[in-house]
């Protein structure tokens, strides 16, 4: 943080209580002033859409000044009571109602698509990238939702939440859908300033997003969703076609499908208590320790992230025996209750602070919320402790070598472990930096090797795989610097590691 933060942050006496306000006042007048020079760059419909913008991000703004300290007591952290999180067996035994199209017509898919695939080296929106026999991100989306409401004849529309770095590029390939049974929405996130990390004010200059203000601007983060929804005035629209929830997740999740026993369960309960957001956690694994986890705090159900752990406690937080369970980001959440909650501004998130440096190597930081963190906003929450499956993210190509590969199979865009594995867990893949981006990743694999039978594979160095090699228990390969290793076509390798240099030359 900067000096000028960490002042807000110091000691409490009186007189500096009084010159902390006074600074407090003086960085918020010198940032309204700046965003009002922004907004007088712009043209006329977009100075609307900015002025909206704005609005939000000066709150969180005045919040950023106003908060000391981690925004949790670890003291008042206590496990959640038994009730409050539900594993999904019991949810499942209630059965399905003979009218499923019923619950259906409730309800309204949101996928979060807010994010560029830069991290696996491709241009463009992520949800673009071919995860599957040519298949999107997008395009398996698309398909699980026609197939609901073919096989149920419902309506459930797909919102894809887009941020100005997506929305474009989204919008030209949904043309490729115009005629599947399903209608599609988009709306946008906020786009918020960076902030200068020392002198608190807009690294923009104009509202543009070229030239030197390319990397002025950012979405913040999907806890955004709630007002840019509400300014979008596609919330009030799917009120009034009937729609009562939503089922949010992040587009890049292939296990977040539409669970048909946890809308029965929200759509059946009385309408005293009816539940307003349910969270699908899962249990944690070594490799989910920093996922964020539920806790009761204050008499409620809340999130809990990693980054608002006090630093002497996050080992304790990372412990699976004392947080057995992670947030997967799939949600449930009640139209109305959106409406009310953001009408009354009573959605309470955390705010994230998220350093940044820039190319140029600026210093800045953002002002983030995740949509989880509203939990404890809506009334009668509840988690459901969700089978491992609907947790299926893909981050890196070790997670697309996973899903391409016959570990699962594919029906109507949903991916299903394939009952030949034996086990029901996942294998650990970890391959190295030759394998980062998806095009060299390509390149290194003849065909996906057979995986059915596999534990562990890690991959290092210049490797490349022949057609129809077979990888069981743990594999490990790694090519030293300068040294290259060629897996030949039809290979076994079977608890095996293979280093220094192997080539199989044609002759």
């Amino acid at each position: 943080m900067s000096f000028v933060a960490d002042l807000y942050r110091s000691s409490s006496n009186a007189g500096m209580a009084e010159f902390q306000e006074k600074l407090r006042l003086q960085h918020e007048n010198s940032m309204h002033t700046e965003l009002e020079k922004l907004l007088t760059s712009a043209k006329t419909p977009e100075a609307e859409i900015s002025r909206k913008d704005f609005e939000g991000f000066k709150k969180l703004f005045h919040r950023f000044l106003q908060e000391k300290g981690p925004s949790v007591d670890w003291a008042k952290i206590q496990r959640p009571p038994e009730d409050s999180i539900q594993p999904y067996e019991k949810i499942k035994l209630k059965g399905l109602p003979a009218d499923v199209a019923s619950s259906l017509n409730k309800l309204a898919v949101v996928k979060l698509n807010g994010g560029l695939g830069t991290s696996m080296g491709c241009k463009g929106p992520k949800s673009l990238i071919s995860v599957r026999n040519e298949n999107t991100f997008l395009d398996l989306t698309v398909q699980q939702i026609e197939h609901l409401n073919k096989s149920y004849n419902a309506d459930v529309p797909l919102v894809l939440m887009n941020s100005f770095n997506t929305d474009e590029d989204t919008k030209k390939i949904l043309q490729k859908y115009t005629h599947h049974r399903v209608k599609i929405h988009t709306f946008n996130q906020s786009r918020y300033p960076r902030i200068n990390k020392e002198s608190l004010l807009p690294v923009a200059t104009n509202i543009g997003l070229t030239g030197e203000n390319e990397e002025a601007w950012y979405p913040p983060g999907h806890g955004d969703i709630y007002a840019s929804f509400y300014n979008s005035g596609l919330l009030d629209k799917l009120i009034a076609e009937g729609k009562e929830f939503i089922f949010v997740s992040n587009i890049d999740n292939l296990g977040a499908t539409v669970d048909l026993h946890i809308l029965n369960h929200l759509v059946s309960q009385p309408s005293g208590k009816r539940c307003e957001f349910v969270m699908e956690v899962t249990d944690k694994t070594r490799a989910d320790v920093k996922g964020g986890t539920l806790t009761q705090y204050d008499g409620k159900l809340r999130l809990l992230e990693i980054a608002q752990v006090p630093k002497a406690h996050v080992d304790e937080f990372k412990s699976v025996t004392k947080f057995k369970i992670f947030n997967t980001n799939n949600l449930w959440i009640s139209l109305p209750a959106i409406k009310r909650l953001h009408e009354k501004n009573a959605m309470d998130m955390e705010i994230i602070v998220n350093p940044k440096t820039l190319d140029g190597g600026l210093n800045v930081i953002q002002l983030e919320t995740a949509v989880g963190s509203a939990m404890k906003s809506f009334d009668n929450a509840l988690g459901i402790n969700v089978p491992r499956s609907r947790f299926l993210p893909v981050k890196t190509t070790s997670d697309l070598l996973l899903v391409m590969s016959n570990l699962y199979s594919m029906d109507a865009g949903s991916l299903t472990m394939s009952p030949k594995r034996e086990f029901p867990s996942t294998p650990h893949v970890k391959l190295g930096s030759s394998f980062t981006k998806v095009r060299d990743f390509l390149k290194r694999f003849e065909s996906i090797p057979d995986m059915l039978e596999l534990d562990h594979l890690t991959v290092s160095g210049d490797v490349t795989f022949g057609k129809q090699v077979t990888v069981k228990g743990t594999v490990i390969i790694i090519a030293n610097h300068g040294d290259r290793i060629d897996i030949p076509a039809g290979a076994m390798l079977e608890n095996k590691i293979v280093s220094g240099n192997l080539r199989i030359l044609d002759h």
